[in-house]
């Protein structure tokens, strides 16, 4: 999926002249990172808010076309305002195709309805982590991480290491020993033989 984000340059700043921008429908922003400097654009809110609000638009490489000059970025800091949920500021980084990035990339949990803790075991699914930060090229960055239910018991976890990632994916976190859980299914509260165990014997 490949998502185009339009700006122009942005030769005047402040916070009067942003303020100016917002109420004019624009959202000021800055692209910084590689060999060239950080730069000031504005963009069209609603053009904008109509990417922002996919997934997809945080976790993917972003063709951002600046007057006609198309640059490779990632989403990596944006401010909503806090009543009317629009976007008051928005951070976006140049990747290069050479070095590896870290992004935060969401799970796609599948298959829970199936789980034998669920189906059979009457357990509750438990999902400890919802995104995790990975370590890759620009052209391997996946969108979403699936992590697959099908055979997770009541009372077991799925942790990173035992989630299949694309070819040149990593998990940080795991590079740096820590396996940490992703996904459990706890025991029901209650059952059967915790009745039986608590009935006294005639």
């Amino acid at each position: 999926m490949s998502i185009e984000i339009k700006a122009v340059k942005r030769d005047v700043k402040g916070t009067g002249a942003s303020r100016r921008l917002r109420r004019a429908g624009s959202v000021p922003g800055v692209v910084y990172g590689g060999e060239q400097g950080a730069l000031s654009i504005e963009l069209n809110h609603k053009e904008l808010f109509m990417e922002f609000r996919h997934e997809a638009f945080h976790a993917s490489i972003l063709n951002l076309n600046v007057d006609g000059k198309v640059e490779s970025v990632l989403l990596r800091d944006y401010q909503l305002h806090p009543v009317r949920n629009t976007i008051q500021h928005i951070d976006f980084q140049r990747v290069s195709a050479t070095e590896k990035i870290h992004v935060k990339v969401p799970f796609h949990f599948i298959n829970e309805e199936v789980a034998p803790g669920v189906k059979t075991g009457g357990g509750n699914i438990s999902h400890i982590q919802t995104e995790a930060d990975v370590s890759c090229l620009a052209k391997d960055l996946p969108e979403f991480v699936e992590v697959d239910l099908a055979t997770l018991e009541a009372g077991h976890s799925i942790h990173l290491s035992e989630i299949k990632l694309p070819k040149g994916v990593e998990f940080v976190q795991l590079a740096h020993g820590d396996d940490a859980a992703v996904v459990s299914i706890a025991k029901p509260r209650g059952g059967s033989d915790e009745a039986a165990a608590e009935t006294p014997a005639a």
